[in-house]
C-alpha cells in the first residue's frame, strides 16, 4: 500500500512543477514496476532495494573529461520536488527517488564516478549548469532547438503528452482534435502541452467543430477533484505522472498519448553545458545500459517502458523555436 504521504505528493504538485520540461518550450502505462510497496507496484521507499546498477566501463570512462575524472564525482542537478515518477521524494521525505535519479545512477556506474545528486529549483538546475556547478541535469528536459545553443544533449527517453480522464469515464481515446470537440478540458497554463490543445482548437474552428472549452487549475488535487466530480472530462500534461497517477490512484485511466511537441516528436535528454566535453561519454554511456537491458529494466521499475528509446543520441533533433 502506498503511504498516505507519497500520495499527496502525487496530488499536491502544481501545475509549474508538471510542465518543468514543457513550459515555454516543450516538456500508457505498461507493466507494473518492481515493488516492495505492496498493490501499487511502485516502490517508493527511501532504500530502493529493486534499483537497477551497473558496473563501471573503463573505455567509456575515459572519455570523461579529466577534471571530473579527478574529482571522482559526476555532480547530477535534479528536481527533487518533482512529480512522481520523475524526480520526487521517498517516504522518508528526504531521499530523491524516481526515473531521472535511477537514469543518472546508471550512468554514474558506467562512468565510474560517484554520484552526487542535488536537488534543485527547475529554474536553478539551469543557472548551475551555466555555472559550471552541476556536471549534468538529469530531469525530464525536452531538448529544443533553443536550448541546443547553450547545452549538449544525450537523449534517454521520448517526451510524451497524455490525456487522463476519470476510470469510469465513456471516453475511450483520444488521439486529434475532434476528439476533444466540445468538451470541458483541462491544461497546464504556458506549458507546451497548452499550445498543442490551442492549436487543435484553432483546427477546429477551421473545420467548423465546436471548440473545447479549456479550465486551469493551480494545484493537480484541483485538477483531479474536478475529473472525479465531471466539471471536467479530461486533463492533459505529461504523460509519466498521468501514468503514475492512473497506477497508484485506480481512479483515472490514459485514453491518448500525442507527441511532445504535438505533431513533432521530440526527447527527453540529459543535459550539459555545451562544448564542456562530457555529452560523448553521457551518450555512450546510455548506449551500454540500453544494450545491457538494465535501461528497459529500469523504465520497467516506473510503469514508462513506452518511453523507451532504441539508442542515445547527441544533440538530436529539438523542437523548433517558437515566435
Amino acid at each position: 500500500m502506498i503511504s498516505r504521504r507519497t500520495w499527496l505528493l502525487s496530488l499536491a504538485a502544481t501545475p509549474l512543477v508538471l510542465s518543468a520540461c514543457a513550459s515555454g518550450d516543450a516538456d500508457p502505462a505498461t507493466a507494473p514496476a518492481a515493488t516492495s510497496s505492496g498493490g501499487s507496484g511502485v516502490d517508493t521507499s527511501p532504500e530502493q532495494s529493486g534499483r537497477v546498477t551497473v558496473e563501471a566501463v573503463p573505455e567509456i570512462a575515459a572519455k570523461v573529461p579529466q577534471a571530473i575524472r579527478d574529482r571522482g564525482t559526476l555532480v547530477i542537478g535534479t528536481t527533487g520536488n518533482g512529480n512522481p515518477p520523475l524526480s520526487f521524494r521517498a517516504d522518508d521525505d528526504e531521499t530523491v527517488i524516481g526515473i531521472e535519479p535511477d537514469i543518472a545512477l546508471l550512468v554514474a556506474g558506467v562512468l565510474g564516478l560517484e554520484p552526487d545528486l542535488q536537488a534543485t529549483s527547475w529554474e536553478n538546475l539551469f543557472l548551475s549548469m551555466d555555472s559550471g556547478q552541476y556536471d549534468v541535469g538529469f530531469s525530464n528536459i525536452t531538448v529544443t532547438e533553443e536550448r541546443k545553443e547553450k547545452y549538449d544533449f544525450a537523449s534517454y527517453r521520448v517526451d510524451t503528452l497524455a490525456w487522463e480522464v476519470a476510470k469510469d469515464s465513456g471516453i475511450t481515446s483520444i488521439a486529434g482534435p475532434e476528439d476533444v470537440a466540445g468538451r470541458t478540458v483541462s491544461v497546464g497554463s504556458g506549458t507546451n502541452q497548452e499550445k498543442v490543445l490551442l492549436d487543435w482548437n484553432e483546427q477546429n474552428e477551421a473545420a467548423g467543430r465546436e471548440e473545447a472549452t479549456i479550465q486551469y487549475y493551480q494545484q493537480a488535487s484541483d485538477t483531479y477533484l474536478a475529473l472525479k466530480s465531471g466539471r471536467i472530462e479530461a486533463n492533459f500534461g505529461p504523460n509519466p505522472t498521468a501514468a503514475y497517477h492512473a497506477l497508484v490512484s485506480g481512479d483515472t485511466k490514459i485514453v491518448g498519448t500525442v507527441p511532445g511537441g504535438g505533431t513533432i516528436q521530440a526527447d527527453i535528454a540529459a543535459t550539459t553545458k555545451k562544448d564542456n566535453g562530457l555529452v560523448q561519454a553521457l551518450a555512450d554511456a546510455l548506449n551500454h545500459v540500453i544494450r545491457s537491458g538494465a535501461y528497459a529494466e529500469t523504465l520497467e521499475r516506473w510503469n514508462l517502458a513506452n518511453e523507451a528509446v532504441p539508442t542515445s543520441q547527441v544533440n538530436p533533433p529539438g523542437l523548433p523555436k517558437t515566435s
